[in-house]
């Protein structure tokens, strides 16, 4: 059957909201894509499904596509590499068992790291609750809040620059699967992968040709490399890649309110892209407002 779309417009397939590093709720993220254009936004928290009931909702109201989503942390040695996942079932044993994992790794991981900062400045793990909405994937980026509150950062990416730069020494990283794993885990609940901002630091070195196309045979569905923090070399390597693989390429802009400078809308996908992703999702269903 052939896919119809309910609405024209941007399509925008990389957002988060307070439930985990965005300064939004899922309801005001709904309400800022629609007011900036978009036919159809993505809501992508990290490790968590949380929001996805009252972004719905929101989505019917302001009459604005909703697709269902989460970035997927992944792990290729040191190197971090974000999946993203589309119209999977959120209640799949399997998926659910491995992001509840994740979670509790970066609550660990943040805490430990809170700890030795705390050696060197004013900084207590209050400060970072302070910063978060209950039930959200607790980060760095809360710790750079806590930070900027506590006057030791001018501003998020100030924090990311300097203490939370891993030259800083307090910088740990956390358990996370193999991207392979995760793709495996994401297509078996339904869903639909994409290697989120792949040319970004280190992320392109550890994509390589092999493992990229032992990843097209598990499942893999795109590449997100119109992202502006993906690098102009890679990034065209990697539209190589994709063009050799059969992979499909999306834009976002990563939005994460006034967390990041990022805007809706500055980079897209196209119509095209979002149908066969919605042809391919069925562990859930996009929300037409």
């Amino acid at each position: 059957m052939a896919v119809v779309r309910q609405f024209q417009g941007p399509i925008d397939l990389h957002a988060h909201s307070s439930v985990s590093d965005g300064t939004e709720t899922p309801a005001e993220l709904v309400r800022a894509a629609a007011g900036a254009g978009l036919g159809t936004v993505a809501l992508t928290d990290h490790d968590s499904t949380a929001g996805w009931a009252a972004a719905s909702t929101a989505a019917r109201a302001a009459r604005i596509t909703l697709i269902p989503g989460m970035e997927f942390s992944t792990r290729v040695q040191y190197a971090s590499v974000h999946l993203l996942a589309y119209l999977f079932d959120p209640a799949d044993s399997a998926l659910l068992a491995e992001v509840t994992r994740v979670r509790a790794a970066r609550l660990s991981r943040a805490e430990q790291m809170v700890a030795r900062i705390g050696m060197d400045y004013d900084l207590s793990w209050d400060d970072v609750l302070a910063q978060t909405t209950p039930g959200a994937t607790v980060g760095r980026p809360h710790i750079a809040d806590a930070l900027v509150a506590r006057g030791h950062a001018l501003n998020r990416s100030a924090a990311f620059a300097d203490i939370l730069h891993w030259k800083a020494g307090y910088f740990q990283p956390h358990y996370a699967p193999d991207p392979l794993h995760a793709i495996e885990l994401v297509r078996a609940a339904g869903g639909v992968p994409v290697i989120a901002h792949p040319a970004t630091r280190g992320i392109a070195d550890v994509v390589s040709e092999s493992r990229l196309k032992t990843m097209v045979g598990a499942g893999l569905f795109g590449l997100e490399l119109e992202h502006r923090e993906n690098n102009p070399e890679p990034t065209a390597r990697l539209y190589e890649l994709a063009t050799r693989f059969g992979l499909y390429v999306t834009g976002s802009s990563d939005y994460h309110g006034t967390g990041k400078p990022n805007r809706f809308g500055e980079n897209t996908t196209a119509p095209e892209v979002l149908d066969r992703i919605i042809a391919e999702g069925h562990g859930s269903a996009p929300v037409y407002g």
